[in-house]
């Protein structure tokens, strides 16, 4: 496995630090979500840079939800992102932090920049105020109300407060630069007013901070040393600095900005993500298609295997497209360890062994794990009729096929050589049912004459089979970049993602509980989903057993 604390230039920085005693040595960082959705495994990078460095430097990394815009927030995003927090391994304390809780503080601070001239209160529609604010080639102008008096902005500040004013009748700004060639330092609006019932707050607000001036203070009051954002927020940080500068705090913390993840053949913004709920396209932010935390979660990915993969991408200021493929490579390796090996046929293809004694029941040997010595062994049933995978068998194999085929002899994982004798057929001419003999010295795979074959099937006992439902699936999008180009991200869904099938699978599957993750033979690694009842499991494949991405990187 990969050490989480290789070096890279965020962990120099705070190392630096360290060595020449800024803040006291001390290293707090923090990891601020928005409550208006479901983690997503971008910001499992997050979440592993911000509380491993502290971790790593023996400090604390708080968990703090920026609910400074009521309209899209709401409890149940609190909660789930709480318990992803929780299940990636991360530890913040006994509760964690809320934007809202300092609002009364912001509020203050707000009237401190009035009071120093540096903010006022603005009049002008967003439309308007494009005139006045100018574009990357032009400088802006002075709008009207810049001028008025600490008092006046003071008045009109305290009244938005009150209540007085219309949603979107004024805004407070801070008074920067309108000719700034950074557009964001161009008076950048620090309140709007917005009457909207907050999920903590209740009414108690009608306005609400701006994040870009929310963030910043929310760190100088916990005490942040370290802050890390993704690289668009790099042209926002003169303004983090500017407010925190003018307010006068001292040492205050600093923003370092690195490379988010892009996934291929996946979307991560939310708004998307939301969209593919409300349509209904998929069924649920916990759906195992979506890149979300619980969607991972429920499809049988570890928090060891996504934590491992957060490692190997590294921490970088280069935007670039990481290809699932690794991912899907590293939670393949972590259940290569864990997972248990079980037999299950996908898509059922009944044998009748005639030679086999009709009523007899045997039981075979089965590993658990070749990786796990541990593991130890299962008892796993015979007897006359069996389930095979129906492409394992042709009635007319090409050349290299070495599985089960008319007159021709396999072997049976676990148990033993079989020939197909007859084909039966049914009116439209597809293969129904196979009839075999066996040889009963060959139980355990080999033959005392010596004689060798070339294929080893999966298989399962009928009259002992479970049946239940496997979903499987593949990439949600049929293309790598989806939402790039001109067409609708909605159009380039993949149809086939999801397949749904009736497997039949051995016995010891049901004594399972919800959440097991296993290992069919030959067939992938699957994870039993809550939908499951004892009547019907219901197992969804997690990844399958190929490893395109090794391949790829010549291992």
């Amino acid at each position: 496995m990969t050490e989480a604390n290789n070096t890279d230039f965020i962990r120099e920085i705070v190392a630096a630090d360290r060595a020449a005693g800024n803040y006291g040595g001390k290293v707090v960082t923090r990891f601020p979500p928005e409550p208006n959705g479901y983690l997503h495994i971008g910001h499992a990078k997050a979440i592993c840079l911000d509380f491993g460095v502290a971790a790593e430097n023996g400090g604390v990394c708080h968990l703090r939800f920026d609910d400074t815009n009521p309209t899209k927030e709401d409890t149940e995003y609190v909660d789930s992102i709480i318990d992803a927090v929780h299940w990636l391994g991360s530890d913040f304390g006994p509760e964690p932090y809320y934007a809202s809780d300092y609002f009364e503080r912001m509020y203050d601070c707000a009237e401190q920049l009035i009071r120093k001239g540096l903010a006022y209160v603005c009049d002008l529609t967003p439309e308007e105020w494009e005139k006045y604010r100018g574009d990357s080639t032009t400088p802006g102008s002075e709008p009207p109300g810049r001028s008025r008096s600490v008092e006046e902005n003071l008045d009109l500040f305290r009244r938005m407060r009150a209540g007085e004013f219309e949603d979107g009748a004024k805004v407070l700004r801070a008074r920067i630069d309108m000719t700034s060639p950074n557009i964001h330092l161009r008076d950048p609006v620090l309140y709007r007013i917005r009457r909207v019932h907050h999920f903590r707050q209740g009414d108690r607000w009608c306005i609400y901070p701006m994040y870009d001036f929310a963030h910043c203070l929310e760190d100088a009051f916990e005490g942040i040393t370290h802050s890390f954002c993704t690289l668009e927020f790099d042209i926002h940080r003169p303004l983090y600095d500017w407010v925190l500068e003018n307010l006068g705090f001292d040492p205050r913390p600093h923003q370092y900005e690195f490379a988010r993840l892009n996934l291929s053949y996946t979307v991560m913004s939310k708004r998307k993500l939301l969209q593919l709920v409300r349509e209904n396209r998929v069924r649920g932010w916990d759906d195992p298609r979506m890149p979300t935390l619980v969607g991972l979660r429920r499809r049988g990915y570890t928090p060891e295997a996504i934590r491992e993969f957060c490692a190997r991408l590294g921490v970088t200021r280069f935007n670039s497209l990481t290809d699932l493929a690794l991912l899907e490579h590293c939670i393949r390796e972590d259940l290569n360890r864990r997972a248990s090996r079980y037999l299950a046929v996908l898509d059922p293809l009944k044998v009748t062994i005639r030679n086999y004694p009709e009523g007899k029941i045997e039981y075979l040997e089965g590993i658990n794990n070749p990786e796990d010595p541990a593991a130890g062994t299962r008892s796993i049933p015979f007897g006359r009729e069996l389930y095979i995978e129906r492409s394992d068998f042709m009635p007319e194999p090409p050349k290299g096929y070495y599985r089960l085929a008319p007159g021709r002899e396999v072997r049976l994982r676990y148990g033993y050589f079989i020939r197909c004798e007859e084909v039966i057929t049914d009116e439209r001419g597809e293969v129904r049912e196979l009839i075999a003999t066996y040889d009963p010295e060959t139980r355990g795979g080999s033959a005392p004459d010596g004689r060798k074959v070339k294929g080893t099937i999966h298989w399962v006992e009928a009259t002992h089979a479970i049946t239940g439902e496997a979903r499987l699936y593949d990439r949600l999008f049929s293309v790598e970049q989806p939402g790039t180009g001109e067409v609708d991200f909605l159009e380039e869904l993949n149809p086939a993602s999801e397949q749904i099938r009736e497997f039949k699978g051995e016995p010891a599957l049901a004594a399972l509980p919800v959440g097991s993750r296993v290992q069919f033979e030959r067939q992938g690694y699957f994870c039993l989903d809550p939908d499951s009842t004892p009547e019907r499991p219901v197992w969804n494949r997690t990844v399958g057993l190929k490893d395109s991405w090794a391949k790829q990187q010549g291992k």
